[in-house]
Protein backbone atom coordinates (compact mmCIF):
# COMPACT_ATOMS: atom_id res chain seq x y z
CA UNK A 1 0.00 0.00 0.00
CA UNK A 2 1.03 3.41 -1.03
CA UNK A 3 1.74 5.59 1.89
CA UNK A 4 0.29 9.16 0.63
CA UNK A 5 3.24 11.58 1.10
CA UNK A 6 3.60 14.50 4.16
CA UNK A 7 5.27 17.00 4.11
CA UNK A 8 7.55 19.44 6.84
CA UNK A 9 5.84 23.21 6.06
CA UNK A 10 7.71 24.95 9.18
CA UNK A 11 9.95 24.79 11.79
CA UNK A 12 10.53 26.98 14.77
CA UNK A 13 12.96 26.62 17.47
CA UNK A 14 13.96 28.44 20.38
CA UNK A 15 17.82 28.74 21.23
CA UNK A 16 18.54 26.09 23.61
CA UNK A 17 20.35 27.26 26.87
CA UNK A 18 21.39 25.79 30.61
CA UNK A 19 17.95 28.45 32.05
CA UNK A 20 15.90 30.63 30.47
CA UNK A 21 14.65 32.56 33.04
CA UNK A 22 12.93 35.14 31.37
CA UNK A 23 10.42 32.56 30.02
CA UNK A 24 7.92 29.94 31.92
CA UNK A 25 6.82 26.49 30.46
CA UNK A 26 4.16 27.38 28.65
CA UNK A 27 5.61 31.28 27.03
CA UNK A 28 8.90 28.41 26.08
CA UNK A 29 6.14 26.30 23.99
CA UNK A 30 4.57 29.46 22.66
CA UNK A 31 8.19 31.04 21.33
CA UNK A 32 8.27 27.89 19.38
CA UNK A 33 5.18 27.52 18.11
CA UNK A 34 5.15 31.38 17.12
CA UNK A 35 8.30 31.08 15.09
CA UNK A 36 7.18 27.90 13.49
CA UNK A 37 3.62 29.23 12.39
CA UNK A 38 5.40 32.85 10.92
CA UNK A 39 8.13 30.16 8.81
CA UNK A 40 5.12 28.24 7.81
CA UNK A 41 2.95 31.42 7.01
CA UNK A 42 -0.21 29.96 8.58
CA UNK A 43 -2.45 31.17 11.20
CA UNK A 44 -3.29 28.64 14.21
CA UNK A 45 -6.92 28.62 13.30
CA UNK A 46 -5.86 26.78 9.78
CA UNK A 47 -4.49 23.92 12.21
CA UNK A 48 -6.57 20.50 12.42
CA UNK A 49 -5.01 19.34 15.11
CA UNK A 50 -1.77 19.56 17.36
CA UNK A 51 0.81 16.57 18.57
CA UNK A 52 1.75 17.53 22.05
CA UNK A 53 5.70 16.51 22.81
CA UNK A 54 6.43 16.37 26.38
CA UNK A 55 8.50 13.88 28.36
CA UNK A 56 8.24 13.27 31.90
CA UNK A 57 6.16 15.31 34.18
CA UNK A 58 8.73 15.28 36.97
CA UNK A 59 11.56 16.78 34.44
CA UNK A 60 8.99 19.92 34.74
CA UNK A 61 7.18 19.14 38.62
CA UNK A 62 4.05 19.68 36.98
CA UNK A 63 1.85 16.74 37.04
CA UNK A 64 0.45 16.15 33.78
CA UNK A 65 1.34 19.38 31.75
CA UNK A 66 0.07 19.19 28.92
CA UNK A 67 -2.90 20.55 30.34
CA UNK A 68 -0.90 23.94 30.91
CA UNK A 69 -0.20 23.70 26.97
CA UNK A 70 -3.60 23.59 25.50
CA UNK A 71 -3.92 27.34 25.25
CA UNK A 72 -0.38 28.11 24.21
CA UNK A 73 -0.18 26.33 21.34
CA UNK A 74 -3.58 26.94 19.63
CA UNK A 75 -5.27 23.68 20.50
CA UNK A 76 -8.50 24.89 22.35
CA UNK A 77 -11.63 22.86 20.57
CA UNK A 78 -9.00 21.03 18.25
CA UNK A 79 -7.75 17.45 18.62
CA UNK A 80 -5.20 17.11 21.01
CA UNK A 81 -2.74 14.05 22.06
CA UNK A 82 0.30 14.00 24.03
CA UNK A 83 2.66 11.93 23.41
CA UNK A 84 5.93 10.77 25.60
CA UNK A 85 8.63 7.58 24.79
CA UNK A 86 11.65 9.52 26.89
CA UNK A 87 14.08 10.86 24.84
CA UNK A 88 12.63 9.74 21.62
CA UNK A 89 9.25 11.96 22.38
CA UNK A 90 9.90 14.24 19.68
CA UNK A 91 10.25 11.97 16.82
CA UNK A 92 7.40 9.76 18.12
CA UNK A 93 4.77 12.83 18.40
CA UNK A 94 6.20 13.77 14.61
CA UNK A 95 5.30 9.72 13.55
CA UNK A 96 2.17 10.33 15.44
CA UNK A 97 1.25 13.71 13.68
CA UNK A 98 2.37 12.14 10.54
CA UNK A 99 -0.32 9.10 11.13
CA UNK A 100 -3.05 11.63 11.43
CA UNK A 101 -2.48 12.88 8.15
CA UNK A 102 -1.49 9.88 5.94
CA UNK A 103 -4.86 8.11 7.68
CA UNK A 104 -6.35 11.10 6.03
CA UNK A 105 -8.20 11.75 9.35
CA UNK A 106 -6.06 15.69 9.28
CA UNK A 107 -4.74 18.32 6.63
CA UNK A 108 -2.59 20.16 8.78
CA UNK A 109 -1.03 19.17 12.43
CA UNK A 110 1.42 21.54 14.34
CA UNK A 111 3.69 19.17 16.64
CA UNK A 112 4.87 21.50 19.68
CA UNK A 113 6.52 20.99 22.95
CA UNK A 114 9.12 22.25 25.66
CA UNK A 115 11.69 21.46 28.38
CA UNK A 116 13.31 23.10 31.26
CA UNK A 117 15.80 20.06 32.24
CA UNK A 118 18.40 22.83 33.29
CA UNK A 119 15.92 24.06 35.55
CA UNK A 120 14.10 20.71 37.05
CA UNK A 121 17.29 20.33 39.52
CA UNK A 122 19.01 17.02 39.26
CA UNK A 123 17.41 15.75 36.18
CA UNK A 124 19.69 12.22 36.89
CA UNK A 125 18.01 11.87 39.62
CA UNK A 126 14.59 11.49 38.34
CA UNK A 127 15.76 9.17 35.03
CA UNK A 128 17.92 7.10 36.99
CA UNK A 129 14.52 5.55 38.94
CA UNK A 130 13.40 4.21 35.30
CA UNK A 131 15.56 0.89 36.46
CA UNK A 132 13.89 -2.19 38.18
CA UNK A 133 14.56 -1.46 41.73
CA UNK A 134 14.99 -5.17 42.50
CA UNK A 135 17.58 -6.56 40.01
CA UNK A 136 19.13 -3.47 38.38
CA UNK A 137 18.76 0.10 39.89
CA UNK A 138 21.16 -1.66 42.98
CA UNK A 139 24.47 -1.64 40.53
CA UNK A 140 23.51 1.35 40.43
CA UNK A 141 22.14 1.48 36.89
CA UNK A 142 21.13 5.25 36.13
CA UNK A 143 21.21 6.79 32.38
CA UNK A 144 25.13 7.61 32.13
CA UNK A 145 26.01 4.19 33.71
CA UNK A 146 24.30 2.28 31.29
CA UNK A 147 26.11 3.75 28.70
CA UNK A 148 29.10 3.45 30.03
CA UNK A 149 28.44 -0.09 30.07
CA UNK A 150 27.89 0.56 26.27
CA UNK A 151 31.19 2.27 25.83
CA UNK A 152 32.97 -0.85 27.45
CA UNK A 153 31.20 -3.09 25.82
CA UNK A 154 32.37 -1.17 22.04
CA UNK A 155 35.89 -0.90 23.36
CA UNK A 156 35.95 -4.52 24.11
CA UNK A 157 34.66 -6.11 20.77
CA UNK A 158 35.88 -2.79 18.64
CA UNK A 159 38.99 -1.52 20.34
CA UNK A 160 37.07 1.80 20.41
CA UNK A 161 39.68 4.18 22.93
CA UNK A 162 38.74 7.41 24.98
CA UNK A 163 40.71 9.71 22.26
CA UNK A 164 38.17 8.16 19.95
CA UNK A 165 35.42 8.99 22.00
CA UNK A 166 37.14 12.84 22.43
CA UNK A 167 37.11 13.26 18.82
CA UNK A 168 33.27 12.92 18.57
CA UNK A 169 33.06 15.72 21.02
CA UNK A 170 35.47 18.05 19.37
CA UNK A 171 33.47 17.23 15.96
CA UNK A 172 30.37 17.98 17.45
CA UNK A 173 31.06 21.24 19.47
CA UNK A 174 32.81 22.24 16.18
CA UNK A 175 29.45 21.93 14.15
CA UNK A 176 27.43 23.69 17.43
CA UNK A 177 29.82 26.81 17.06
CA UNK A 178 28.35 27.04 13.13
CA UNK A 179 24.69 26.47 15.19
CA UNK A 180 23.12 29.90 16.68
CA UNK A 181 20.66 27.92 18.43
CA UNK A 182 23.05 25.18 20.19
CA UNK A 183 23.64 25.12 23.85
CA UNK A 184 27.01 24.55 23.70
CA UNK A 185 28.81 26.31 20.76
CA UNK A 186 32.26 26.68 22.47
CA UNK A 187 35.49 25.08 20.79
CA UNK A 188 37.16 22.31 22.88
CA UNK A 189 40.01 20.40 22.01
CA UNK A 190 40.94 16.51 22.75
CA UNK A 191 43.09 17.26 25.48
CA UNK A 192 40.50 19.23 27.06
CA UNK A 193 38.03 16.58 26.96
CA UNK A 194 40.81 14.32 28.05
CA UNK A 195 41.10 16.25 30.84
CA UNK A 196 37.40 17.08 31.92
CA UNK A 197 36.00 15.54 35.03
CA UNK A 198 35.28 11.62 35.22
CA UNK A 199 32.15 11.11 35.33
CA UNK A 200 31.43 7.22 34.95
CA UNK A 201 34.71 5.72 33.04
CA UNK A 202 35.47 6.38 30.83
CA UNK A 203 32.30 9.08 30.31
CA UNK A 204 33.71 12.29 31.46
CA UNK A 205 31.70 15.32 31.86
CA UNK A 206 32.84 16.39 27.90
CA UNK A 207 31.53 13.16 26.62
CA UNK A 208 28.18 13.68 28.14
CA UNK A 209 25.14 15.97 26.59
CA UNK A 210 24.12 19.26 28.57
CA UNK A 211 20.63 19.37 30.58
CA UNK A 212 19.34 22.02 28.21
CA UNK A 213 15.71 24.38 28.50
CA UNK A 214 13.78 25.19 24.82
CA UNK A 215 11.08 24.54 22.57
CA UNK A 216 10.33 23.46 19.05
CA UNK A 217 7.30 23.12 17.04
CA UNK A 218 6.67 21.69 13.65
CA UNK A 219 3.90 22.13 10.81
CA UNK A 220 2.86 18.87 8.71
CA UNK A 221 0.62 18.73 6.05
CA UNK A 222 -0.82 16.84 3.81
CA UNK A 223 0.25 17.03 -0.47
CA UNK A 224 -2.94 18.15 -1.27
CA UNK A 225 -2.99 20.50 0.90
CA UNK A 226 0.56 21.75 0.00
CA UNK A 227 -0.20 21.80 -3.43
CA UNK A 228 -3.30 23.95 -3.41
CA UNK A 229 -2.34 26.39 -0.94
CA UNK A 230 1.34 27.03 -3.12
CA UNK A 231 3.11 26.19 -0.22
CA UNK A 232 6.80 25.09 0.23
CA UNK A 233 7.72 21.88 1.80
CA UNK A 234 9.95 19.02 2.16
CA UNK A 235 9.29 15.53 2.38
CA UNK A 236 8.86 12.66 5.01
CA UNK A 237 9.37 9.78 2.76
CA UNK A 238 10.77 7.08 5.61
CA UNK A 239 9.45 6.94 9.62
CA UNK A 240 9.68 3.97 11.70
CA UNK A 241 9.68 2.55 15.15
CA UNK A 242 11.74 -0.02 16.82
CA UNK A 243 11.85 -1.16 20.98
CA UNK A 244 14.51 -3.17 22.56
CA UNK A 245 14.64 -5.47 25.86
CA UNK A 246 13.66 -3.30 29.25
CA UNK A 247 16.20 -5.71 31.17
CA UNK A 248 19.70 -4.49 30.76
CA UNK A 249 21.13 -8.14 31.65
CA UNK A 250 19.22 -9.17 28.20
CA UNK A 251 21.33 -7.44 26.17
CA UNK A 252 25.04 -8.64 27.22
CA UNK A 253 25.50 -10.66 23.86
CA UNK A 254 26.69 -14.10 24.48
CA UNK A 255 23.49 -15.48 22.14
CA UNK A 256 21.37 -12.57 23.48
CA UNK A 257 19.27 -10.90 20.31
CA UNK A 258 20.83 -7.49 20.94
CA UNK A 259 24.44 -6.66 22.56
CA UNK A 260 24.93 -3.11 24.45
CA UNK A 261 27.99 -2.15 22.04
CA UNK A 262 25.41 -2.26 19.20
CA UNK A 263 22.28 -0.34 18.84
CA UNK A 264 20.53 -3.52 16.91
CA UNK A 265 16.83 -2.12 17.38
CA UNK A 266 17.81 1.23 16.14
CA UNK A 267 19.59 -0.49 13.13
CA UNK A 268 15.99 -2.07 12.36
CA UNK A 269 14.13 0.97 12.66
CA UNK A 270 16.54 2.72 10.20
CA UNK A 271 15.98 0.28 8.26
CA UNK A 272 12.63 0.43 8.01
CA UNK A 273 12.65 4.01 7.63
CA UNK A 274 14.65 3.45 4.15
CA UNK A 275 12.62 0.77 2.91
CA UNK A 276 9.72 2.78 3.15
CA UNK A 277 11.70 5.79 1.59
CA UNK A 278 13.32 3.24 -1.18
CA UNK A 279 16.78 3.67 -0.05
CA UNK A 280 19.23 0.41 -0.89
CA UNK A 281 22.57 1.83 -0.14
CA UNK A 282 22.36 4.72 2.74
CA UNK A 283 26.23 5.19 2.85
CA UNK A 284 25.67 7.12 -0.72
CA UNK A 285 22.10 8.11 -0.72
CA UNK A 286 21.98 9.72 2.95
CA UNK A 287 23.72 12.87 2.77
CA UNK A 288 22.83 14.18 6.38
CA UNK A 289 22.49 12.57 9.48
CA UNK A 290 21.22 13.93 12.70
CA UNK A 291 21.83 10.51 15.36
CA UNK A 292 20.56 11.24 19.15
CA UNK A 293 23.88 10.47 20.61
CA UNK A 294 23.69 12.40 24.41
CA UNK A 295 26.57 10.74 25.11
CA UNK A 296 29.94 10.65 22.35
CA UNK A 297 30.09 6.63 22.71
CA UNK A 298 26.69 6.31 21.31
CA UNK A 299 26.96 8.26 18.13
CA UNK A 300 29.40 5.38 16.98
CA UNK A 301 27.07 2.74 17.36
CA UNK A 302 24.50 5.26 15.83
CA UNK A 303 26.16 5.87 12.75
CA UNK A 304 26.68 2.08 12.43
CA UNK A 305 22.95 1.63 12.98
CA UNK A 306 22.03 3.95 10.37
CA UNK A 307 23.99 1.98 7.66
CA UNK A 308 26.96 4.92 7.53
CA UNK A 309 29.56 2.81 8.59
CA UNK A 310 29.59 -1.09 9.36
CA UNK A 311 29.90 -2.17 12.77
CA UNK A 312 33.16 -1.08 14.20
CA UNK A 313 34.27 0.76 12.05
CA UNK A 314 33.34 4.00 12.46
CA UNK A 315 35.87 5.19 15.07
CA UNK A 316 38.44 4.77 12.30
CA UNK A 317 36.12 6.48 9.83
CA UNK A 318 36.08 9.50 12.15
CA UNK A 319 39.31 9.70 12.02
CA UNK A 320 39.32 10.29 8.31
CA UNK A 321 36.94 12.99 8.61
CA UNK A 322 33.85 10.88 7.31
CA UNK A 323 31.09 12.67 9.42
CA UNK A 324 32.22 16.22 9.58
CA UNK A 325 30.97 18.61 7.21
CA UNK A 326 32.40 18.79 4.66
CA UNK A 327 32.74 14.74 4.63
CA UNK A 328 30.82 11.94 2.97
CA UNK A 329 28.47 11.54 5.49
CA UNK A 330 27.90 14.62 7.68
CA UNK A 331 26.48 13.62 11.21
CA UNK A 332 24.76 16.25 13.75
CA UNK A 333 25.91 19.08 11.79
CA UNK A 334 24.09 21.17 14.72
CA UNK A 335 25.76 19.82 16.70
CA UNK A 336 23.82 16.86 18.16
CA UNK A 337 22.14 15.79 21.51
CA UNK A 338 25.83 16.42 22.58
CA UNK A 339 25.74 20.12 22.46
CA UNK A 340 21.74 20.33 23.37
CA UNK A 341 19.10 18.52 25.00
CA UNK A 342 15.72 19.85 26.25
CA UNK A 343 14.49 16.27 26.40
CA UNK A 344 11.06 16.51 25.23
CA UNK A 345 12.32 18.11 22.02
CA UNK A 346 15.73 16.95 21.34
CA UNK A 347 14.42 14.04 19.07
CA UNK A 348 12.58 16.57 17.45
CA UNK A 349 14.89 18.76 16.69
CA UNK A 350 16.87 16.03 15.03
CA UNK A 351 14.27 16.11 12.24
CA UNK A 352 13.78 20.13 12.06
CA UNK A 353 17.72 20.27 11.52
CA UNK A 354 17.74 17.35 8.62
CA UNK A 355 14.35 19.31 7.63
CA UNK A 356 16.33 22.78 7.83
CA UNK A 357 18.98 21.12 5.57
CA UNK A 358 17.55 19.16 2.87
CA UNK A 359 15.78 22.74 2.42
CA UNK A 360 19.18 24.33 2.32
CA UNK A 361 18.30 26.59 5.01
CA UNK A 362 20.87 25.35 7.77
CA UNK A 363 22.35 28.91 7.71
CA UNK A 364 26.46 28.68 8.65
CA UNK A 365 25.86 24.89 9.57
CA UNK A 366 24.49 23.60 6.05
CA UNK A 367 26.01 20.36 4.36
CA UNK A 368 26.07 21.72 0.34
CA UNK A 369 24.15 19.80 -1.51
CA UNK A 370 22.18 17.90 0.99
CA UNK A 371 18.65 16.91 -0.61
CA UNK A 372 18.20 13.36 1.52
CA UNK A 373 18.42 12.61 5.47
CA UNK A 374 17.81 10.70 8.26
CA UNK A 375 17.20 11.75 11.73
CA UNK A 376 16.67 9.39 14.94
CA UNK A 377 15.23 9.61 18.28
CA UNK A 378 16.45 7.00 21.70
CA UNK A 379 14.05 6.61 24.39
CA UNK A 380 13.52 4.94 27.79
CA UNK A 381 16.95 3.03 28.64
CA UNK A 382 18.48 3.10 25.49
CA UNK A 383 15.13 1.13 24.75
CA UNK A 384 12.78 2.76 22.24
CA UNK A 385 13.84 4.22 19.03
CA UNK A 386 12.41 6.20 16.24
CA UNK A 387 13.48 7.15 12.72
CA UNK A 388 12.76 9.59 10.06
CA UNK A 389 13.96 9.77 6.48
CA UNK A 390 13.13 13.86 5.17
CA UNK A 391 13.57 14.69 1.33
CA UNK A 392 13.83 17.65 -0.44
Amino acid sequence: MKVPRVGIVGIGQSQFKAKRPDANYTELVREAVTLCMNDAKMALDQIDAVVYSLAPDALLGIGNAERLGVDAVGARNKRFMRINTGGSTGLSALAAAHSHIAAGACEVVLVAGADKVGECGDSQTILNKIWDPAYERALPLGTITMLAMSAIRYMHKYGMTQEDMASIVVKNRYHASLNPNAHLRKLTTIEEVMASRMVSWPIKLFDACPQSSGGCAMVLASEDYIRDNKLEAVWITGVAHNSESYFMGDRMGNGFTADHADAKALGEACHASYKMAGITDPAKQIDVAEMYSPFSNTEFHAIEAAGLAKLGQSPKMLREGYFKIGGQNPVNPSGGTLCANAIAVTAMVRVAEVALQVWGRAGGHQVKGAKRGIASGNGGDHQFFGTMVVEA
